[in-house]
């Protein structure tokens, strides 16, 4: 990897890194969710970079994709909280994520930061990512509990926060071989319920799909903006401003310039932790970029 894109995807991790320590104490029962996740995107932007899609929030159930919409009230309470942030730098994305258990379950939190550790302990070129999904599943067994088997970690690019190769949370018969220059987020899942995920009816995140005619001029006016200011990343609802701004997204959703986000949540309704770190695959090695000291 070219040393200039290096820096850019180190720089992106360590204001992950600074952030997500700064962020997980503010995370307490009574604490309003929109503050949370304002105070993330404002100080990835204060330290010189952009969020690579909104702070994602995700309570008990839910997996992913959640962030607060316009003028959310609602508040933390006695739950468990997966706080997933994303920055890029240039478009060049790290991607991390902690738990913070408010819930009373501290031996799901450990399972999924365990099974993060032992992926790390064999990542590197020439490694397949099948070997990196059992021993994933391995660690969170150990523990009694199931990997989300269709959620998994996934490859980084520039203005793409998900992008090849798959990283799977269960051992498969084929994986990917690692090579110099991919980057990776490794991103386990534990759960004390069936291990699935589906799709639920709750929405708040959107992303460009295709540039596509549309009528009316706010719509097109708002299409522009996005193209131009996020472009293939991930944004919030709530951070659209304008007259007749969520109208106009309806109607870009409507003629496919953009698609949706579904928030994701475990089918039996059990609970669900999180761990994620960023690796950048060097010649000889690899760097976790977004936790302090980076060779593994």
């Amino acid at each position: 990897m070219e040393t200039e894109l290096l820096e850019k995807y180190r720089k992106a991790g360590r204001i992950l890194a600074e952030v997500l320590h700064e962020a997980g104490p503010k995370v307490a029962v009574g604490v309003p969710l929109l503050d949370v996740a304002d105070f993330v995107e404002t100080s990835i932007r204060s330290k010189g970079a952009e969020p690579a899609f909104p702070c994602n929030i995700s309570l008990d159930r839910n997996a992913a994709h959640y962030t607060p919409g316009p003028g959310d009230k609602s508040a933390f309470g006695e739950c468990m909280v997966k706080l997933d942030v994303g920055v890029h730098v240039d478009g060049y994305v790290a991607d991390a994520a902690i738990t913070v258990d408010l819930s009373g379950h501290p031996d799901l939190t450990e399972a999924s930061q365990a099974a993060m550790e032992a992926a790390l302990e064999l990542v590197g070129p020439g490694v397949s990512t099948a070997k990196i999904g059992a021993a994933i599943e391995e660690a969170i067994t150990g523990y009694g509990f199931k990997p989300v088997s269709n959620l998994t970690g996934h490859g980084l690019s520039r203005y793409e926060a998900h992008d090849e190769p798959t990283v799977p949370n269960r051992a498969v018969q084929k994986g990917v071989i690692l090579k110099e220059g991919d980057v990776i987020a490794i991103e386990p899942f534990a759960t004390n319920g069936s291990g699935r995920i589906s799709e639920a009816p709750i929405n708040e995140i959107y992303g460009f799909s295709a540039s596509r005619p549309v009528r009316l001029p706010q719509a097109r006016m708002l299409m522009k903006e996005i193209m131009e200011r996020y472009k293939t990343l991930p944004f919030a609802r709530r951070w659209l401003k304008g007259e007749r701004a969520e109208y106009a997204l309806m109607q870009l959703l409507k003629s496919g310039a953009v698609h949706r986000y579904p928030v994701l949540w475990e089918v039996e309704g059990a609970l669900v932790s999180q761990a994620e770190h960023t690796v950048v695959i060097l010649e000889e090695e690899c760097e976790v970029i977004t936790r302090t000291g980076s060779s593994v």
